[in-house]
């Protein structure tokens, strides 16, 4: 319907004239005496030439049309080869013009316009150049509009206009960069929205030479799942790329589909992998200038320990003497990928804490069309943990069964922390249970909610501190 409200006006026009053409015999012999003959022969012109000229203007609609799309799809035929083909139309028509209705030699015209158009060809050369390279990317189609270009290292952006002399992109800080088309089609750039919007970066990450390469690249790794912008499928991985005198220079490597933010998620991963190295008790490497050389602190070293629990909100109340003491008692485990470090069920008296790697919560669900993940039927995906979070402080208080299977997304290490290593604390200080029952209470709302919410039920009201505190005196005696 709206092509044909486009193509209404030339039709009309056409009808027009063909009605004049129809009464040109009643018109000469009316028009004849008062004009003469001269005169009324230029109406044969003056038709001839309108007709040519509203054929091309209803050409030029057809273009136009064909260059907008419909309905949203894209356009059939790109902008700039639109404008040459009207260009190319009119052309036609003034040249048939010519040579049909005035019946002048074009010949001698094409021969002098050709010399004219050489020496304009000379001196725009340039221009004209750029011109033809935007006509081949057109039908080439390397690069669409909205995709994410980077032409050279720091000159990046989204495509936001191909015209005859050149492309505009658009950067992610807002700036216009307008690019000459002749130097986009002679040079390399990199198109990270083709042929998938999917595209793999990565992140440079230089570690000790001391520090165990698995332990490095399980550390990483878990930075990687729980950076913001990376993709879960394709998988991200850790390669050593390179042994320098400094260390051993790792690439951390992810997949994203946004160009836009390649910067925003390379920030996100560099402070997941930043804060799990820190959780981990490492440093990234430094030029070296020690002339002997050191040995490092095991991983279960106490400091590590006393800086996991201090960390911790439920700690919070604990002396430095109580906190080392319990840093001392905890108890180090390495659980490999895929392993559940507790099953939901299980009875328990101990809470862990996590030094390295990631861990998925699961609960099972009530039902198997209520399974988020097809490959695990069953179960229902409330969270991941990554270092510096803790989980089982509900059995370790209370003693209830665990609430929740904790699986191993990557290799880990984790650190127990059981009743027998808290209960010589709360008894010489009872006032601490309190303490610890308001804060397991607003946890335990937090993570219900939360679980409630994933199932699609509503959420429970707020659990009471006053029942989990007489719990927690009832299971240690106090």
């Amino acid at each position: 319907m709206n092509a044909l409200r486009r193509l209404s006006a030339p039709a009309l026009v056409l009808a027009l004239l063909a009605a004049l053409v129809a009464v040109k015999p009643w018109l000469h012999s009316h028009l004849e005496p008062f004009v003469g003959p001269p005169l009324s022969g230029g109406f044969d012109i003056a038709v001839a030439s309108a007709a040519w000229l509203v054929a091309a203007w209803g050409g030029a609609r057809v273009i136009d049309m064909l260059a907008a799309g419909n309905g949203g799809r894209p356009p059939r035929i790109p902008r700039l080869l639109a404008d040459l083909l009207r260009f190319f139309v009119y052309g036609v028509a003034v040249l048939a013009i010519l040579a049909f209705v005035l019946e002048q030699p074009v010949t001698g015209l094409l021969a002098t316009s050709g010399v004219a158009i050489a020496v304009l060809g000379f001196a725009l050369r340039n221009m004209i150049a750029d011109i033809f390279a935007g006509i081949a990317l057109n039908i080439e189609h390397p690069y669409r509009l909205g995709d994410w270009l980077e032409l050279s290292p720091g000159v990046a952006g989204r495509v936001d206009e191909i015209n005859w002399r050149a492309t505009r992109l658009i950067a992610s800080d807002g700036t216009a960069i307008v690019v000459p088309n002749g130097i986009v089609a002679g040079s390399r750039f990199v198109n990270y929205s083709r042929p998938n919007p999917a595209f793999r970066a990565s992140v440079p990450i230089l570690l000790d030479q001391e520090v165990p390469v698995e332990r490095a690249k399980r550390i990483l790794l878990s930075g990687l799942l729980c950076a913001d912008g990376v993709l879960p499928t394709p998988r991200p991985d850790v390669i050593v790329e390179a042994v320098t005198p400094n260390g051993v220079s790792y690439l951390a490597r992810f997949w994203t589909d946004d160009g836009g933010r390649v910067s925003l998620v390379r920030d996100a991963v560099l402070t997941a992998v930043l804060s799990n190295l820190a959780h981990a008790g490492i440093e990234p490497a430094r030029p070296k200038q020690e002339v002997r050389r050191r040995q490092p602190g095991p991983p279960d070293s106490g400091l590590l320990r006393r800086g996991l629990l201090r960390q911790l909100e439920l700690f919070d109340a604990f002396d430095d003497k109580e906190v080392d003491a319990l840093a001392q008692a905890m108890r180090q485990f390495h659980i490999p990928a895929g392993s559940a470090a507790v099953r939901q069920g299980d009875a328990g008296e101990s809470l862990f804490v996590i030094a390295e790697g990631v861990f998925d919560v699961q609960i099972a669900a009530p039902t198997l069309s209520d399974a988020e993940d097809a490959q695990h039927p069953g179960v229902v995906h409330l969270t991941r943990l990554r270092p510096g979070d803790l989980f089982g402080e509900m059995s370790l208080l209370t003693g209830q069964p665990r609430s929740a299977s904790v699986v191993a997304c990557t290799d880990a290490v984790v650190f127990e922390l059981s009743r027998g290593h808290l209960d010589p604390v709360l008894r010489r200080r009872p006032e601490l249970a309190e303490r610890l029952a308001e804060l397991m209470a607003e946890r335990q709302t937090r993570n219900v909610s939360q679980s409630k919410r994933q199932q699609g039920a509503t959420p429970p009201p707020p659990a009471e501190s006053q029942a989990l505190l007489a719990r927690l005196r009832g299971f240690f005696g106090l």
